[in-house]
Parts: structure tokens; C-alpha cells; sequence
């Protein structure tokens, strides 16, 4: 299967500058850039009718034309605005737990938090904020509602005064803590990536909204998987490997219970020099490692291990 940022034998992203720019970091030629706070949220929903053959998890396909990961499937996120720090009615556990939790102090906490539920209003229209600690917003559709979420995408509103002008309470006991990535070294563009699990509130929808994303999709986690097993779904590492973590649970409850005893320890892909090639792997995720061979042209690039 081939993308239009680089080349894959089933759904993983793989661009095809990466090999060049892993030799050049190999060779001390590369300085990396420095990753940005950011966060993102597998938002979820139990079946309708009862069945407990597990969660759906809402996808969108960024656009192919996107400098970072076109084509690949992924959730709603981006990167941690600094007026995200600014405070904010709040409801959930204190800064502090949220600070042991995602190993950060107490102000980054709360704006990487900000961040996740900010950007998934921005690009799903869904709202982890009620009137107090005890609700949440029923309907976020509506000309009022859009001006005020086309503000938050262009930065003329910060998330803050969006929250305290509609005299809105920040949800945080409504995500749970998933798991956190870093880009590669070698990248261009660098996050370091908190990913979080939240129910979808009842009474809101889904919307079509982002100007990042193509399509959008409701899967169930193992729909999704073997989608990229069988490389019809182009996916990163870090979001197929936070889809396999749902395939155990059979409800929302049970995902965000199971959020609880998350390892949140940074993965962070390493590339080595060994035998006259590049490997690069991902600790912990052996699937995803790559065999590049040294010289001045890519070369075929290999995958050690199945894709399951």
C-alpha cells in the first residue's frame, strides 16, 4: 500500500524522508527539534442497543495535503496552547493528582488537560464541560456555539475566556489518563503527546468540523485494527497501539476504569545503527521496528513483526 507521505506493507505511517533524516541524526548531522506539549482523546460511545461487544471510537483521516501524517486515521487533538494555563472552573481530580498522573507539574497538568478537551471540541464539536461538576452541555450545535468554536481554531479566543463567559465547569473526571508518545528525534515536527479516554456526553454529536480531517468515522477498536492490518487504515504507532489497549473492555465504564493503572511512561522510537543498517524501533512495541539499510539511496524498508 503507498501514501502520499511515504510507503507501508500494511496500515503503518511511514514517510519517506524519515530514512535520511534518521542517518543524518545518526551521523550527528541532525539537531532535533525540540517536541510541543499536546494532547489527544479517543472519544467513545457504548452501542446503542446494549450489545457488549465493546466501545466504537471516534476516527478522522487527516487530510492527505497535511505536512504531519496525511492520509493516516487518529484522533482528535493537537498541540497545548500556552494561554491553556490560564485558570479555569474545574471539576475532577485537583491539579495535583492530575500532576502525578501525567508526571508534570501542576500548571502544565492543567493545561494539557485544557488541551484535550479544547481540541476535541475544535475538531468534533463535543464539549467535556457543563454548567457545574455534576453536568454537561446537551447541545453544543448552533450558529452561537460555532462562532465561538471557529474563534477557539483561530486562536482569537482562548479556551479560558470561552469556559468563563458561558460560565462553564471544565469536566476532567470525564477523561481518563491512556498513554503519552513522543515523536521521534528525527522528525520535523515534534509532540510529545498525552492521550486520554473519554465517554461521549449524552445528548451531543459528533460533527464534521475539522479543517484538519477528509472523513470521520465511528469504529469499534477491533474494526479499526484490522483495518490497518490489512493496510486499508493508514495509522501511526502510537494510534494503533492505543486501539489494541481497548480491544480487553466491553464498555466505556470499563475503559476509563482500566484508565486508572495506565503506564503513562513516554514511548519514545530510538534509531540504531547495526550491521551496516538503520533500526529503528519503538520500546515496548516490536512490531513497529524497521530494518533501513545504510547508503546514499532509501532501499527496500522491511517491518519486523506482524501487524495483528
Amino acid at each position: 500500500m503507498t501514501t502520499s507521505s511515504g510507503g507501508t506493507s500494511d496500515g503503518q505511517w511511514f514517510p519517506a524522508s524519515w530514512p535520511d533524516r534518521i542517518r543524518a541524526l545518526a551521523n550527528g548531522d541532525l539537531t532535533p527539534v525540540t517536541p510541543r506539549r499536546a494532547a489527544t482523546v479517543l472519544l467513545l460511545r457504548d452501542s446503542p442497543d446494549g450489545t457488549s461487544d465493546g466501545p466504537a471510537v471516534h476516527m478522522l483521516r487527516r487530510r492527505a495535503s497535511m505536512a504531519f501524517a496525511g492520509g493516516a486515521y487518529a484522533y482528535p487533538g493537537g498541540g497545548v496552547d500556552p494561554r491553556d494555563e490560564k485558570p479555569v472552573r474545574w471539576a475532577g481530580p485537583s491539579l495535583e493528582q492530575w500532576s502525578a498522573a501525567l508526571g508534570v507539574d501542576p500548571v502544565s497538568a492543567q493545561a494539557v488537560v485544557c488541551a484535550a478537551v479544547r481540541e476535541t471540541f475544535e475538531e468534533s464539536g463535543v464539549l467535556l464541560a457543563g454548567p457545574d461538576g455534576d453536568s454537561v452541555v446537551a447541545d453544543t450545535t448552533g450558529e452561537s456555539w460555532e462562532a465561538d468554536r471557529e474563534a477557539l481554531v483561530s486562536r482569537e479566543l482562548s479556551f479560558a475566556d470561552f469556559l468563563a463567559r458561558r460560565e462553564l465547569v471544565l469536566r476532567s473526571d470525564l477523561l481518563g489518563p491512556w498513554a503519552r508518545w513522543i515523536t521521534p528525534e528525527f522528525e520535523e515536527r515534534r509532540y510529545d503527546t498525552w492521550f486520554f479516554v473519554a465517554m461521549m456526553p449524552a445528548g451531543q454529536r459528533t460533527l464534521d468540523v475539522s479543517g484538519e480531517a477528509d472523513h470521520t468515522v465511528w469504529l469499534r477498536p477491533a474494526e479499526a485494527v484490522e483495518g490497518y492490518r490489512r493496510g486499508e487504515m493508514v495509522m501511526m504507532p502510537p494510534t494503533i497501539a492505543t486501539l489494541r489497549a481497548l480491544l480487553p473492555y466491553d464498555s466505556v465504564k470499563a475503559a476509563l476504569a482500566g484508565a486508572a493503572g495506565r503506564d503513562l511512561t513516554p514511548v519514545l522510537a530510538r534509531a540504531v545503527l547495526e550491521e551496516g543498517r538503520i533500526v529503528l524501533s519503538w520500546p515496548g512495541h516490536e512490531e513497529f521496528t524497521k530494518h533501513i539499510p545504510q547508503g546514499s539511496e532509501q532501499g527496500p524498508i522491511s517491518s519486523q513483526g506482524a501487524a495483528e
